[in-house]
């Protein structure tokens, strides 16, 4: 008797990615967003979630976590690989987040004395 299942969410995601090239280092750093994202949502599959539930998982991220923006753009170009090249659902606009602030960069200028010293 033949089953047959759909695959795994995990192996679905794992095709994708090297269908696309993505390095290991990529998938895995997408795969660790993508479960949190899932945990974040207490278990629930991605197709019972959308832009909604993307919108208060980063703004989240940002606010409670207070992850640096390149954290939180991760996490998001990880959702937004999953529900557009994996479960080819996509997301649509994820408009109102909470962006997380990169920190102002100032630069260090030395007087000519600082520098000769």
């Amino acid at each position: 008797m033949e089953t047959s299942s759909k695959p795994r969410l995990q192996e679905q995601f794992r095709a994708v990615m090297r269908l696309h090239h993505y390095s290991i280092r990529t998938e895995k750093s997408y795969w660790y967003w993508i479960r949190y994202f899932i945990r974040f949502h207490q278990l629930r599959h991605p197709l019972e979630l959308g832009a909604a539930e993307v919108n208060a998982f980063l703004t989240w991220l940002a606010v409670e976590r207070q992850v640096a923006a390149a954290t939180q753009n991760l996490a998001l170009n990880a959702l937004v690989f999953l529900y557009d090249k994996v479960l080819q659902q996509p997301l649509g606009q994820v408009g109102e987040v909470v962006r997380a602030k990169r920190s102002a960069r100032i630069p260090c200028v030395l007087t000519h004395e600082e520098a000769s010293s």
